[in-house]
């Protein structure tokens, strides 16, 4: 295709759909176990009732960078995707549904409801998934797993029932989380802490004594009041000594209870009293089991006041809340109240406010599990990016508690446990299995007698086993494929599960397997608005990432969350970075249409030996590309990026393109072409991985290519000339002062001059000679030792420079701007000598610190020397 055939701008929207489906149909994305080394990402499984956000978008692409250039270096690159059935989540997304119906779930059989989730989770379940296409990603769509298929429900099934027979899984009654709106169970890390601003309420307990007298508490729950069963105080206070002993009655019941003494008690908290309710918070139910405590659960599943309440019987806990302060105070027992803030439990699925509940739940032991998952990460056999979250880690691990797997729900993989009349139970992987042991206990059963447990596991409790199940661990744990991709090479995601999900996911590799699952953890940060809040669709800041992808492309938008986004901290996005991978994008397109201009001016028979501009230009190749292998290796990929983008649009497009540019209507080397575009090729490399779509779009435009970019081979580069490296640094900054110097000295660019150097390295000057007398409009270059009278001079470095022109020179300018700058350099130059004036600083400094110094010294008093000389000239 000819420059004049491309259209002005590069067109995203075509190009990502046809280089999406070709590398598709070619295959690119498969793969399967052969002698290459492998190179594994298994995709966090995002839930099946989520739509692609802004943190997908910076989790999958960081991901699909690391896949697209792990490809490029000669790995069998393999990201496996799948989607999580997240119980809590999809039961209230079909019940949901089901009420806009007017179908109520209590009224159907537990298969029933099922029939319409699996029914919606086959309609809306895959829409995640597609939308990570939109982004470009390398997903191996072959290996596409959820965790609710028939294989991976088998393998919970398995751990479920070998953990039970080690003894590691049991069923008890505990204080748990309760969720009222899920109606189910919660494990800690499921609950998050808010900073609430609560009432705390002043309530006086009427003693039994003879005398009239009370005892006040101070509560933020006085809606638990109905289920008090003592009030506490510490021994160790004098207020309340005279109490031991005695008994009180709960306000509005008269419930007759005693007075308990223990060092629990925060002497300093209200009133130094505190009411007992154990079936409504930890702290109250461990002193209950202390001091044999009656247990009296007031509050339904629901979240409303049960009968055992004996008031406000199905009435909701917060309007309780409201009612029984007024109760409170038409009986005399309200004293007062005060604004307090204080940490509120909410569930991380349904933002309810959880309540402490005693109920029958099944746990699983992690403390055997936990010592060699924690010293897997403490000897760093697995590593972690940042490494700061290795502290976190250690904490948790070390004060690890038991773990409860069971959820009151339909949905979800259900807890093999059944039960016969008299309520024996029997474990099984299948209920073929439960019934076998059944019938070895009582012979004289026959089939239907069995129940199965109601409850079903805890979503974590099967995504624990993702990177092992997704390549048959359950079907064959000996299998080639586990053995070929198993333990995976990368994990990328959230700091916010490290417990939830990368924990768990250590403890099941090293316990099943005997192998971690993964070899790194990198945590990305959290996605943020410009104020710093979290985006969120409840606060309205977070765009819709599919209409990003439609206005400014899929390149445009994974390069504005990898532009700003530092290893491991969060992301503050600003949708002006969009504009700068688009512009970005353009100016790649438009640096293709102008090499592409040239190749109708190629010349075979135009000879050059002017080569210093390719030279350059493969050197800072190579200098980016090393600089990238050491970034990545600490998944700097945000500095990593910025490296290429100053390569491609200062070095290249600003720099090179310029020197290499063919003068007007003059035929162009067909080396330097042939150099230059190889040169492009190479930078398209580079990018690729960060902006895949119009890399290969304008790869496969500038020539015709015998392998497409995506599988292109990265050469492995040796460390680069930095001499050269050093003299194009030079170059650009004689150009620079150069231009500097005819623009405060009026002189036009199209003005011609004459360039005279006094310099100890005439073979730099004389190897890019074409560039320079092209770049600064100069018809000649000589070299001097004297100063020439009536020019402009400069100083660079060491080197003094001095430029004529037939064009009057404006010299007071001239010797305005030389007088700053000898002002700028005498300051530095004292500043210097008063550091190395200072004894203890030259006593205590490196020794490569002093030198350095005293180069800075040398260097400006030189840089002085000669702009006095230059002064002394006007």
């Amino acid at each position: 295709m000819s420059s004049k055939e491309l259209s002005k701008n590069f067109g995203h929207n075509e190009a990502e759909a046809k280089w999406y489906q070709h590398w598709m149909d070619k295959g690119y994305f498969y793969s399967s176990p052969d002698d290459r080394p492998a190179y594994t990402i298994v995709m966090p499984p995002p839930n099946v009732t989520g739509i692609l956000h802004m943190g997908h978008a910076l989790n999958n692409t960081v991901q699909d960078v690391l896949i697209r250039r792990a490809k490029m270096q000669g790995y069998n690159t393999c990201w496996v995707p799948g989607t999580d059935h997240a119980s809590i989540a999809t039961e209230a997304k079909v019940v949901a549904m089901l009420r806009e119906k007017g179908i109520d779930k209590n009224k159907l059989s537990r298969d029933e409801f099922l029939g319409y989730a699996w029914e919606w989770k086959e309609k809306y379940g895959g829409i995640i998934l597609s939308q990570l296409k939109k982004l470009g990603c390398t997903l191996d769509w072959n290996r596409t797993h959820f965790t609710m298929d028939k294989e991976y429900y088998a393998a919970v099934m398995r751990v479920f029932v070998e953990l039970y027979n080690k003894g590691l899984i049991y069923r008890g009654v505990k204080m748990i989380n309760w969720d009222p709106k899920a109606k189910t169970a919660l494990s800690d890390e499921e609950v998050i802490h808010k900073q609430t601003n609560s009432k705390l309420y002043y309530v006086q307990y009427k003693l039994d004594t003879e005398a009239e007298e009370y005892i006040t508490i101070a509560t933020v729950r006085p809606e638990t009041i109905l289920g008090d069963t003592a009030i506490c105080v510490h021994p160790n206070d004098p207020r309340y000594a005279h109490l031991k002993g005695k008994y009180a009655f709960v306000p509005l019941i008269n419930r007759r209870v005693p007075i308990i003494f223990d060092d629990y008690i925060d002497l300093e908290f209200g009133t130094g009293a505190l009411k007992v309710t154990p079936a409504h918070d930890i702290n109250d139910y461990n002193l209950g089991i202390k001091y044999k405590l009656q247990v009296i659960d007031t509050l339904n599943d629901d979240g409303t006041l049960s009968e055992a309440a004996g008031m406000y019987i199905g009435e909701d806990r917060f309007a309780v809340r409201k009612k029984i302060i007024e109760d409170l105070k038409l009986s005399g027992n309200y004293v007062k109240e005060e604004d307090y803030s204080n940490q509120v439990g909410f569930s991380e699925r349904t933002d309810a406010v959880i309540e402490p509940r005693l109920s029958m739940q099944w746990w699983c032991d992690m403390a055997e599990m936990a010592k060699p998952a924690l010293d897997t990460v403490m000897e760093e056999n697995v590593k972690f990016f940042p490494p700061k979250f290795k502290n976190l880690y250690r904490h948790w691990m070390s004060n690890i508690k038991d773990w409860c797997i069971s959820r009151q729900l339909w949905w979800g993989q259900r807890i093999p446990a059944w039960y016969d009349a008299e309520g024996e139970m029997y474990i099984g992987e299948t209920e073929k299995q439960a019934y076998e042991k059944y019938l070895a206990a009582k012979p004289e059963g026959k089939q239907g007698d069995l129940r199965q447990d109601d409850d079903c596991l805890d979503t974590w409790f099967s995504s624990w086993l993702w990177p092992m199940q997704v390549f048959g661990w359950n079907e064959s744990p000996d299998n080639k494929e586990l053995a070929y991709y198993y333990p995976t090479n990368t994990l990328v995601t959230a700091p916010e599960i490290i417990f939830f999900w990368v924990a768990r996911m250590i403890m099941a590799g090293e316990t099943f397997l005997d192998k971690k699952p993964f070899d790194k953890v990198y945590f990305t940060g959290i996605v943020r608005d410009k104020q710093g809040r979290k985006m969120s669709k409840s606060l309205g800041n977070s765009p819709d990432l599919l209409e990003l992808i439609e206005i400014h492309g899929a390149d445009a938008v994974r390069f504005s969350v990898m532009i700003a986004s530092p290893a491991g901290n969060d992301l503050l996005y600003d949708e002006t970075m969009l504009e700068q991978g688009r512009n970005f994008g353009n100016k790649l397109w438009n640096a293709m249409k102008l090499v592409k201009m040239w190749e109708a001016r190629v010349a075979a028979d135009v000879n050059t030996d002017d080569t210093f501009a390719i030279e350059w230009m493969e050197e800072r190749i190579k200098q980016v590309q090393l600089s990238i292998e050491e970034l990545l290796k600490d998944f700097r990929l945000s500095e990593a990026l910025k490296n290429i983008y100053s390569l491609i649009w200062d070095d290249f497009c600003s720099w090179y393109l310029e020197w290499v540019k063919p003068a007007q209507d003059a035929p162009l080397s067909a080396m330097v072409y042939e150099k230059t575009v190889g040169i492009y090729e190479s930078l398209l490399q580079l990018l690729h991985p960060f902006m895949p779509f119009v890399t290969e779009e304008i790869y496969q435009l500038l020539r015709e290519q015998k392998v497409d970019l995506m599988n292109r081979q990265l050469p492995v580069f040796a460390a680069p000339n930095e001499a050269l490296l050093a003299e194009g640094n030079e170059l650009k900054a004689l150009i620079t002062a150069v231009r500097d110097a005819r623009v405060k000295n009026n002189l036009k660019p199209k003005d011609v001059i004459q360039l005279a150097v006094d310099t100890q390295n005439e073979a730099m000057y004389t190897k890019t000679k074409s560039v320079i007398l092209r770049q600064i409009n100069a018809d000649e270059i000589s070299f001097t030792k004297e100063a020439i009278q009536g020019s402009i001079s400069l100083v660079l470095g060491i080197d003094k420079l001095y430029i004529s022109s037939n064009v009057e020179i404006d010299t007071a300018a001239q010797k305005d701007q030389l007088q700053k700058d000898l002002d700028y350099q005498k300051g530095f130059l004292q500043s210097v000598e008063k550091k190395l004036s200072n004894e203890k600083f030259v006593a205590n400094a490196k020794a490569e610190i002093i030198e350095a110094e005293r180069k800075k010294q040398s260097d400006a008093l030189a840089k002085i020397k000669t702009i006095e000389e230059s002064l002394s000239l006007l």
